[in-house]
């Protein structure tokens, strides 16, 4: 679909680390950069009969090339470009499909130009690409060309390579090789002054056509509890050579996927919310889909990975998972399972010494135990250090028992347990059976029943809105637990337990009802209970909808959307009574709970109104501010998934 504007274009998107975008209105505004804003400086240029253009980065000097249009879908961006002689294309193609492992790992990305002449012309297109893409921290840079199996390349790296030497949130890699091949007739060469790879494609006056295939081989991926990974298409692909002739190779079936895919997500998007809908969903794919990686344990079994962009760069995030779910409930249930198993894995080692689920299993890119809320009196007196961006945590996942590493005032009980035991529910309830959650039956049992014991009414403790602070008698916390109960429930049911099942479905159905005569404050339920001054988004009843488990009232659901469209600023609904900002993926799944189409078009509008005006030029942040519209913190976050719980939930 054409767009006006956005905040940030997605241009190459496959993992935490290889993730390009284009932070303005035009290609050749401004140079490219990491999701975090970091530089990632590409420059394209179009020479026509002797004259130069540039049509991508910053024009420096030069004339830069006239854009007329952007076209955005799930996994491409097209922009096109027009002068008096031509009109010049430049695609970029992530085939990320959450429903093909071996694409969305792959990191290939094509990128296609075109060329209709209006006059005779003579064309060439060049691109520079900088060391930027492969150089976090100062050193040298080395490049070297060649060609393999039809196609020339190009390919450069730091001369010192440390793989993962680097954790934290707004780091860029500093390991790895990246690559430009192409099949056309070119000219690909490493410039070592300038430290960049050069790509010089001519387009003689009778072709029409030309194309590159931009990849990132990063050597090593993720430490998985003291195993080094390769990323998940390495099980496929000895080499990024194979995998970039594979790309070549299966390119048109591949763009063929890719255009089936965008059509349905485009359709079923724009039959659930209109024009305003499709274009969040075609927003949010690649993004999500970015802030992950995909390798495989010792099992050979798929381990799905978030990184907390722009948050404190911890992997494997529970709460971050959550919200992201409905994408992959939608296109590929082993995924949701592939962010589980990491977290049933260290809750069951040694050094996690509570009876509730856990937050994270470390920092990006080491799954090697929770960073999230280390106990502060250690970390003062030496005993734990306060690691800074870049540098690596301990490997927390061998500690002994009783370590006391963790305060217990920082970890987040009730948000965790209902999480883990949502998605695990949603994943079986997905297939159809509960083969997935037998193994860990008795952490899912266990945390069910911290949930009957705490969740009813959490005392002072953090959800996964953290950073609004700790806050005693979440309401919207508690509906998790009754939901987190409920899918303990569901969970039994699949597993043949019906006695079980009815006796905790029967648990949750009390817990609602005591739930609802507590909250209700007039026209509204609170956002904590006894303070009938307060509202709140409650986007966690959503389950119940989805469910049909029919534990709250309708009008519990009538009360609180009404509530929703009165409380609605210009950039959205804020996220409760203290403060003007909101989350946008917190909206959406509240748009999944609207009766009426006119009732959700009307929360989903004003998220897509903040994504198309917002001054904020970063990948589409689910923290900002309804009334200014400006980013507070969070972008480039696998959270987004939750822009497709309206089609999960009409599903």
């Amino acid at each position: 679909m054409k767009i006006e504007r956005a905040a940030s274009i997605p241009l190459i998107t496959h993992d935490p680390f290889f993730s390009v975008w284009s932070p303005a209105d035009k290609l050749n505004d401004t140079d490219p950069v990491h999701w975090s804003g970091i530089r990632q400086k590409i420059r394209g240029y179009l020479v026509v009969n002797g004259k130069t253009y540039c049509f991508m980065g910053d024009p420096d000097f030069l004339e830069a090339l006239t854009q007329v249009s952007v076209d955005v879908t799930a996994t491409a961006t097209t922009y096109t470009f027009e002068i008096d002689e031509l009109i010049f294309t430049c695609r970029f193609t992530s085939p990320v499909l959450p429903g093909d492992l071996l694409l969305a790992s792959r990191p290939c990305t094509y990128v296609d130009f075109g060329v209709e002449r209006k006059k005779a012309a003579e064309v060439t297109i060049h691109l520079a690409l900088s060391a930027d893409l492969v150089r976090g921290t100062e050193g040298k840079v080395i490049g070297f060309t060649g060609t393999q199996k039809g196609f020339a390349y190009g390919s450069m790296g730091k001369a010192k390579q440390t793989p993962l030497g680097a954790s934290g949130d707004k780091v860029t890699i500093d390991w790895g090789y990246l690559y430009a091949a192409s099949k056309a007739d070119s000219v690909i060469a490493f410039d070592l002054q300038n430290e960049q790879l050069s790509v010089e494609l001519p387009m003689e006056s009778e072709k029409n056509a030309a194309d590159l295939i931009l990849a990132y081989d990063d050597l090593l991926s993720i430490n998985y509890f003291g195993a080094w990974c390769k990323g998940y298409w390495t099980n496929r692909y000895p080499t990024i050579l194979d995998a970039i002739a594979a790309a070549f190779e299966d390119k048109s079936e591949t763009l063929a996927k890719s255009d089936a895919f965008d059509k349905e997500i485009y359709d079923r998007a724009y039959a659930v919310g209109g024009e305003d809908y499709a274009f969040l969903c075609n927003m949010s794919l690649r993004h999500v889909m970015a802030a992950h990686k995909i390798i495989t344990d010792g099992e050979g079994k798929v381990i799905f990975l978030s990184k907390e962009n722009d948050s404190n760069g911890c992997i494997g995030t529970v709460d971050v998972s959550y919200p992201s779910t409905p994408l992959f409930l939608l296109y590929n249930p082993e995924l949701v399972k592939g962010m589980l198993r990491p977290v049933f894995r260290f809750a069951e080692l040694d050094v996690w010494p509570f009876d509730f689920a856990p937050h994270d299993v470390g920092r990006y890119p080491y799954a090697w135990g929770q960073v999230y809320g280390l106990d502060r009196e250690m970390r003062a007196r030496g005993e734990l250090f306060s690691v800074e961006q870049g540098a690596v945590y301990p490997p927390f996942y061998c500690y002994p028992v009783d370590s006391g590493i963790y305060d217990f005032r920082y970890q987040m009980p009730v948000e965790e347990c209902g999480n883990m035991l949502i998605m695990t529910a949603a994943v079986c309830l997905a297939e159809g059976n509960a083969d997935f959650a037998k193994p860990f039956r008795h952490l899912l049992s266990a945390w069910k029943e911290y949930l009957i014991e705490y969740g009813a009414d959490p005392g002072d403790q953090l959800c996964t809105d953290d950073f609004a602070g700790h806050l005693s008698h979440n309401v919207n916390l508690s509906a998790k637990a009754i939901m987190g109960v409920e899918a303990y429930a569901k969970l039994a049911e699949l597993m043949g337990d019906r006695e079980e099942a009815e006796k905790y479905h029967a648990k949750a159905k009390e817990m609602a009802q005591s739930w609802e005569a507590r909250a209700k404050v007039g026209d509204h339920y609170a956002l904590a209970f006894g303070n009938e001054n307060s509202w709140s988004l409650k986007y966690n009843l959503v389950w119940d909808k989805l469910w049909d488990t029919g534990l709250f009232s309708d009008e519990v659901y009538e009360k609180e959307l009404a509530c929703y469209e009165k409380m609605t600023n210009e950039y959205g609904v804020p996220l409760d009574n203290r403060a003007d900002y909101t989350k946008s993926d917190w909206i959406l799944w509240c748009a999944a709970m609207a009766k009426e189409p006119e009732q959700a078009a009307g929360l989903i509008a004003p998220v897509a109104h903040y994504l198309k005006n917002t001054a904020t030029r970063v990948p589409f942040s689910d923290w900002y501010d309804t009334k200014t519209g400006k980013y507070v913190h969070f972008m480039g976050r696998s959270v987004q998934g939750g822009i497709f719980m309206p089609i999960l939930a009409k599903k």
